[in-house]
């Protein structure tokens, strides 16, 4: 079935994510979310964290934001240990090229992904009409 996605962020903003990229991409099952809570500390978002990748072999996690708490839990499990490979920064673009990385079977730089994504949009536009004078 090829590496499932783990989705970890503050609040529900991986939850949304997932779903907002389901409504492009058709439902998928092996993206995976743990949000953490405003009432959650570190160790309860820990447990879910840890109780959701339990059931998964082969998996990437996406990470909202770097030295947030989210970031910050799955990074000590990388330093006691624990083979998880981890992006910060995520964004709708990685998910997709993520998806679709799985789909044909194709290797992806997530990093590339994320910043080969991020235009300044009126900059892009204003290049198109100076191409067509």
């Amino acid at each position: 079935m090829g590496k499932a996605l783990v989705l970890v962020s503050h609040g529900l903003f991986c939850e949304e994510l997932k779903k907002s990229t389901e409504m492009i991409m058709g439902p998928q099952e092996n993206i995976h979310t743990v949000g953490l809570l405003p009432s959650e500390s570190a160790e309860d978002f820990r447990a879910k964290f840890e109780a959701t990748i339990e059931q998964l072999e082969d998996f990437v996690v996406l990470a909202d934001l770097m030295g947030g708490t989210p970031c910050n839990v799955v990074s000590r499990l990388i330093l006691e240990g624990r083979e998880i490979e981890l992006y910060a920064g995520m964004n709708m673009p990685m998910v997709i090229d993520f998806i679709n990385s799985q789909l044909i079977g194709t290797e992806l730089s997530l990093v590339e992904s994320a910043q080969s994504n991020i235009c300044h949009v009126n900059e892009r536009i204003n290049n198109v009409d100076d191409e067509d004078e």
